[in-house]
């Protein structure tokens, strides 16, 4: 564990002067969560990895609690579930949204490491994130890996595309995903490509999860950059 700034992270540090991919954990979870795909996803270059810890610590069953970027109404995306209608967040700037992006980029400002040396990433709610520091970032970062997120915030985003133009994301979704819905994910990708990125979504059969084709689709994406 290292602390950045006010988060906790887990990392692998293989080599000082490597570039680091930075994976933001989903709702719920915490930095354990993707630790494992540090080993799972094979890179040709050494790379640096870090999972940082969400701000936020949330209830998520009888005496369970996990970690979290923001709060979420988890009723509000039950009923989506039980009703088949999905949840469109893209006109919404969640609340804690910005407080986490602020966190974020002081844990990053304390790894003291180039932005064009760090690939952002996450899974659901940590991919939002990630997307949002990758378009906000003060300099281009070296890559952008969407596990599962969504489209938020469309208005700012839009604003910012155009100054990554010609860069290239990967992002991935399951087709069957009850808690953040596939249309949802493909009008991302709409807005990342016409607005001048490059990259196009892996859809998969199957639903919230990073299953093995993803992790292959990552390795490639990562050795291509």
């Amino acid at each position: 564990m290292r602390q950045l700034g006010k988060i906790h992270c887990q990392e692998i540090n293989q080599d000082d002067n490597a570039p680091w991919i930075i994976f933001f954990h989903g709702y719920g979870a915490d930095a354990n969560d993707l630790f494992s795909l540090g080993q799972m996803i094979p890179t040709k270059k050494t790379y640096n990895w870090l999972f940082p810890n969400g701000i936020l610590e949330v209830p998520i069953g009888p005496a369970w609690t996990g970690r979290a970027w923001w709060p979420i109404d988890m009723m509000e995306i039950q009923r989506a579930m039980e009703t088949g209608v999905p949840r469109d967040f893209s006109a919404e700037i969640p609340k804690g949204f910005n407080k986490a992006r602020d966190m974020a980029l002081e844990m990053i400002r304390q790894l003291r490491v180039p932005w064009d040396q760090i690939i952002l990433g996450g899974f659901s709610q940590g991919a939002m994130l990630a997307t949002d520091l990758y378009l906000r970032a003060p300099e281009t970062p070296r890559g952008l890996v969407i596990m599962s997120g969504t489209l938020v915030s469309q208005d700012e985003w839009k604003k910012h595309v155009p100054n990554r133009e010609g860069q290239r994301f990967f992002q991935s979704h399951g087709q069957m995903d009850q808690v953040l819905n596939f249309k949802q994910a493909q009008k991302l990708e709409t807005l990342l490509t016409q607005n001048g990125m490059k990259g196009s979504l892996m859809g998969f059969r199957g639903g919230h999860e990073i299953p093995q084709q993803v992790l292959q689709g990552i390795s490639q994406y990562i050795n291509s950059l």
